[in-house]
């Protein structure tokens, strides 16, 4: 990386001089380049006026995903969550990302048991006593993004689909807790992958989380087999999912060649996947999305 003038307006839109902004950290970030690390560009690192429309955002996101929690239950429909999720998403005046999202046909996904992801909702597919599903909202709002998602456990669930789901979600704080300022991204994977294989499962390689915020998929990709001290460098300013999809069985998938979207496990086995946005700090992180 180049570092500017010192004397030039920095490259955050503060309207400071680089010296008495982003200079210093910019020296750290080509430091870190130097060594071999990968680093974050400026255009992925966000600015305090984008965080905050990117949490204003998420407050849509989680609206919505409290709602489903209150109302999800035995014989609902998927079509009825996406029902849901168009109608809050209307009422904040917010736009659903999935929408028409390389023509992805409904507001939300919804996908159970042996789907991993991307299930499209229908009025045909009915939530039965002892499936677990989930449910991933995207929202834009005034051009920010937002995206997490939940599991739901329906009616009398087995105890081995009740502890996927619970190891699935702590699989997101291991990795949450590896999340700090000059830290690496394999920091992250390296604790999220532990925890999944320690418990006899696997986790999904094809498929990962991203940055986001100003696009709905940006820049770094994140997976959840990296070694710790690898992978890009963390720094304030980030803003990316961790959403590990952890597989009772294999980790191999496959894509259904009917509708081009919806991934299920290859062995037919459960799979769960809990997604939460985070925001790297100076102190550490915090969670805007979930």
């Amino acid at each position: 990386m180049e570092l500017l003038e010192r004397n030039a307006p920095c490259w955050c839109g503060s309207g400071k001089k680089y010296k008495k902004c982003h200079y210093n950290f910019d020296e750290k970030l080509k430091f870190y380049e130097s060594k071999g690390v990968l680093i974050p560009s400026h255009d992925i690192i966000k600015t305090p006026e984008q965080i905050a429309g990117i949490k204003e955002s998420a407050k849509v996101n989680i609206e919505i995903l409290d709602y489903v929690s209150e109302h999800i239950k035995e014989g609902v429909t998927t079509q009825e969550i996406d029902n849901w999720v168009a109608d809050i998403t209307a009422k904040a005046g917010a736009v659903a990302a999935p929408l028409n999202y390389d023509g992805f046909p409904k507001s939300v996904c919804t996908s159970i048991n042996e789907q991993v992801c991307h299930g499209i909702p229908s009025e045909d597919i009915v939530l039965k006593d002892g499936d677990i599903i989930n449910v991933d909202v995207s929202t834009i709002l005034n051009g920010y993004y937002s995206d997490s998602s939940r599991m739901f456990c329906i009616g009398n669930v087995s105890e081995e689909k009740k502890k996927l789901v619970e190891v699935t979600r702590q699989c997101v704080e291991k990795g949450l807790e590896q999340v700090k300022p000059w830290g690496y991204l394999g920091d992250m994977s390296q604790a999220v992958y532990e925890h999944a294989h320690a418990n006899g499962y696997s986790v999904v390689r094809e498929i990962g989380g991203h940055g986001i915020g100003l696009e709905f998929h940006e820049d770094p990709w994140v997976g959840y087999i990296g070694k710790a001290g690898t992978g890009m460098l963390l720094v304030p300013g980030m803003v990316f999912t961790i959403e590990p999809m952890i597989n009772m069985g294999s980790h191999e998938i496959f894509v259904d060649d009917t509708d081009g979207w919806t991934i299920y496990t290859e062995d037919g086995k459960p799979s769960a996947q809990w997604e939460i946005m985070v925001l790297v700090t100076e102190q550490g992180y915090e969670v805007i999305c979930y």
